[in-house]
């Protein structure tokens, strides 16, 4: 069997196994729909969880960054798995002792307004999408190279299959699907993984591997450093950001993502807090695999394509890269007219274009790997895609039916709530599509924005919502509005407005569009501290409700009000 004939098989009957899960599950009602009716085990939550986390971004996107940007790419490796750790430590537990299913939902209550809650979500739909644009166009990189389509259809199937899933199972369905997604995308990220590991460093386990030394003895680092620098780029271990760009970029990934709304919904689906906090370590660990799997992935990748594209004949180029120009993700131009490929750091001699999005995907292709494990990895990529993307729809349809719909006509039947629902994502739906098809940048860094729109928007009014009494509803508007206003502003700025100036030379103090959102939250922590001092602070039983969350269980009775 040859590669497309593999690739259709497993990916087919992975999404067989979804589709079939979900039909299974059907929700019944809108708690299913919202929160799988609350019974779900921690194990099957810690694996569903680490699906929602593991993005396109996190499977075909991370490796390929740091395969270029070296130890810069360092960041997003930080920045998630350090927010990961924020977010099942700092917020969880008390959001679930909170009762809410959302974080508009959370705001509108501990801020006792609808204002504050129609902000909030204001701020998850613009999370959302940003997002959800990011899955869809690494729906569509995986569907253009093994259906051999262009990118704009790939997208548009990834749009068919996406709706009919999470439209007709909702969180329940969501859920079990995910666990199977899990499963799918960590054996299909680390197979090749384990395989490239022993051919270059004779190690099986890549994260050591990464250490090793390759066939002659060199280290494999050492000896990725020389052929970098030998073509004109930066050695692949020394960083090229300046420390505070760094600090800020990895800031604002770990803050943003602890106002993820689709992950925080996810610690509502277990029956106990206990539950919740044990769900949080259990998904940490299947997230660690992943992660600490990545930097050895992007060496290996690089390594290999170098090695097997540099210096050689444009007639003789291998067969993976033949198969990645139908997808226009690499260009090869014979500058010099010497019918050889150079590979070099300066734009005007390069010949060779590679899509970073596409490390991932092509490193079995470039290893050279048997057929089924190129089939694996696109099944794994389609896995990591569908069930992020899956999670946020939910969140945006619930946004809009609950937070809004339910908010301002609260006599709407559950039946009419869900054809809202339903309806919602369909729109959402549409519109991710169109972003996955004309992108604002690649796949993480696009990610990367929602991260600091997230970090700018609810971070702060989360924190001080559960931490402090004295923040009312008027320091929390002005905080979220304040915050995502800025953010906004400067990567529409950077990327859209003027994106020839988005330099270090113009970027306000040396920070980039990707590390702003640590800017905007603090703006939003300050304007939040600063109006509340100067407005009437919150209602009594509000600030006994604050008080009432923070008490560990068995401290005593909690009085209900």
């Amino acid at each position: 069997m040859d590669i497309l004939s593999w690739t259709y098989l497993l990916v087919g009957l992975s999404f067989a196994l979804y589709i079939g899960i979900a039909i299974w599950t059907r929700a019944g009602s809108t708690n299913e729909f919202y929160v799988a009716g609350g019974g779900v085990s921690p194990l099957a939550n810690g694996m569903a969880t680490a699906a929602d986390w593991m993005s396109a971004a996190s499977f075909i996107s991370m490796a390929g960054l740091i395969s270029f940007s070296g130890y810069d790419g360092s960041v997003y490796l930080m920045g998630w798995t350090g927010g990961y750790v924020l977010l099942a430590l700092l917020l969880a537990p008390y959001l679930r002792k909170f009762g809410k299913f959302t974080v508009p939902d959370f705001v509108g209550d501990r801020y006792y307004s609808n204002k504050a809650r129609v902000v909030a979500v204001i701020c998850a739909l613009f999370i959302s999408f940003t997002y959800v644009a990011g899955q869809m166009r690494g729906v569509g990189i995986v569907f253009s190279r093994y259906l051999e389509i262009p990118i704009e259809w790939g997208v548009v199937i990834g749009m068919c299959i996406v709706f009919f899933y999470a439209v007709l199972g909702g969180m329940k369905g969501i859920t079990y699907t995910q666990v199977a997604q899990f499963c799918v995308l960590i054996f299909a990220y680390m197979v090749p993984a384990i395989f490239i590991s022993m051919q270059l460093t004779g190690n099986p386990i890549p994260q050591l591997g990464l250490g090793g030394s390759v066939a002659d003895g060199t280290p494999l680092l050492a000896k990725l450093d020389g052929v970098l620098s030998d073509l004109g780029f930066a050695a692949y271990t020394s960083g090229r950001k300046g420390i505070t760009d760094m600090f800020m970029i990895t800031l604002a990934l770990m803050v943003g993502t602890a106002g993820l709304p689709h992950v925080i919904v996810r610690f509502f689906t277990v029956p106990r807090v206990k539950d919740a906090r044990l769900s949080a370590g259990y998904a940490l660990a299947f997230i660690a695999i992943l992660y600490t799997t990545a930097p050895a992935v992007a060496a290996f990748g690089i390594y290999n394509a170098i090695n097997s594209t540099s210096e050689k004949n444009i007639s003789e180029l291998p067969l993976w890269v033949q198969n990645w120009q139908k997808t226009n993700l690499i260009q090869v131009e014979d500058k010099n007219g010497d019918g050889r490929v150079q590979y070099l750091a300066d734009p005007e001699v390069n010949e060779l274009q590679i899509d970073k999005d596409i490390m991932v995907l092509a490193s079995p292709e470039i290893a050279d790997l048997p057929d089924w494990v190129v089939g694996l990895v696109a099944a794994g990529a389609m896995a990591a895609a569908l069930s992020t993307a899956a999670g946020l729809l939910l969140v945006i349809s619930t946004s809009v039916s609950r937070d809004l719909v339910k908010t301002f006509k609260p006599e709407i039947s559950e039946k009419k709530e869900l054809q809202i629902a339903r309806l919602a994502a369909a729109g959402a739906v549409i519109f991710a599509g169109y972003f996955g098809v004309n992108p604002p940048g690649f796949v993480a860094e696009v990610v990367a924005f929602a991260f600091g729109l997230a970090a700018a928007s609810f971070f702060p009014v989360i924190i001080l919502g559960i931490f402090s009494t004295r923040v009312n509803k008027e320091g929390a508007i002005a905080g979220m509005v304040s915050g995502l206003i800025f953010t906004l502003g400067y990567i529409t700025y950077f990327k859209f407005i003027s994106p020839e100036l988005n330099t270090l030379d113009h970027w306000w103090l040396g920070i980039s569009p990707e590390g702003i959102g640590s800017v905007g939250m603090l703006i939003n922590f300050v304007m939040c501290f600063a109006v509340s001092k100067f407005t009437p602070a919150p209602p009594q039983h509000v600030q006994d409700l604050i008080q009432e969350i923070r008490i560990p269980k068995g401290a005593g009775s909690a009085q209900h009000h």
